[in-house]
């Protein structure tokens, strides 16, 4: 188990700059995931950390050790790709001991450890099975047991649920979080699938033009967010501008913005102020209303238990806002 820290983190293709002073700690074990829009660094500084690219400035250090100039192949750390980058012309079971012969471990050890991990991840029938005969979950699982063959402090995975249908991509990571649980290996975790690194990780990073916005637990992220970006990036949001408070009945409130989420609005008797209904977007399991409070768009949310009254388009409906659920933004 490794404790990852990355200080002052710059880096620059050409004249574009990618990364900007980013300073995280990764504690020992825990799955962190950087997430983020396409573009926003994650990716180039995960490969920083496996040593495929050099910052221009700052340090990565691994259990204090500073790996900044470390070649990969020293760095201990085993990384999955989004393309999984698994060998066509090598069975399930050459895949998986790779890494092991590639280090000299002898025949005996490798068909010990390449068994025990394909059993480990489900694979155990699978040993002698074609790479092109496998669906993209068991690829995806042909790729981790051959990251996790070789001991590393640090699993590092690059987007590796972008390639599944949705079915596969929700059960996989289950999996997933599973497995790193069961394992307790440092891990970093890249998407710009805010749901899924919302369910599978213990603290997220949340990117924007080379810089972190927040760091926290899915829950803090979710419930305080700190800024504007990471308010409308994580979920979904109704942004209030100070000049509309008292149509909200918010005029005691100390901001220049707040955020609101839409199941934080209610739709009741005695409600402070009025909204007209737009638009609706039925869900089943709840309803979305589009509505205007005094010009400003706002969604409101309200679940569906079967016995409740569906508005339409034109209706004026009376809300209410839980005052406990309202995140000032910087």
């Amino acid at each position: 188990m490794s404790e990852i820290c990355f200080k002052y983190i710059s880096k620059s293709f050409d004249e574009i700059t990618v990364l900007k002073d980013i300073n995280i700690e990764v504690k020992s074990g825990e799955l962190f995931t950087f997430l983020g829009p396409s573009g926003c660094g994650k990716t180039t500084l995960l490969r920083i950390l496996a040593g495929f690219e050099k910052p221009d400035s700052g340090t990565v250090e691994i259990n204090n050790e500073d790996i900044t100039n470390l070649i990969p192949e020293k760095r201990s750390i085993s990384m999955v790709f989004q393309n999984y980058a698994l060998f066509p012309h090598m069975n399930v079971f050459e895949n998986v001991g790779y890494g092991l012969r590639i280090q000299g471990v002898n025949d005996k050890k490798v068909k010990s450890k390449v068994a025990y991990l394909l059993k480990m991840l489900r694979l155990e029938s699978f040993h002698q099975r074609d790479i092109n005969e496998l669906s993209g979950g068991e690829q995806q699982r042909v790729a981790i047991a051959r990251a996790l063959a070789v001991d590393p402090k640090v699993l590092l995975l690059d987007e590796p649920l972008s390639n599944l249908d949705a079915k596969l991509r929700d059960e996989t990571r289950v999996e997933l979080r599973v497995l790193q649980n069961n394992l307790g290996i440092s891990t970093i975790f890249v998407t710009h699938d805010q749901q899924e690194a919302m369910s599978i990780s213990d603290r997220v990073a949340v990117f924007n033009e080379g810089r972190v916005m927040q760091t926290g637990s899915p829950e803090d992220i979710y419930n305080y967010p700190e800024n504007e970006f990471v308010a409308t990036f994580i979920g979904e949001s109704n942004l209030i501008d100070k000049e509309f408070f008292a149509s909200f009945a918010l005029g005691q409130i100390k901001a220049e913005k707040v955020c609101i989420r839409p199941q934080d609005i209610k739709i009741c008797d005695n409600g402070e102020f009025l909204g007209k209904i737009v638009n609706i977007d039925f869900k089943g399991s709840s309803v979305n209303y589009h509505c205007n409070v005094d010009q400003v768009a706002v969604k409101v949310m309200q679940v569906n238990s079967g016995t409740i009254n569906i508005f339409k388009p034109g209706e004026l409906v009376k809300l209410s806002i839980d005052k406990k659920a309202i995140k000032k933004l910087r």
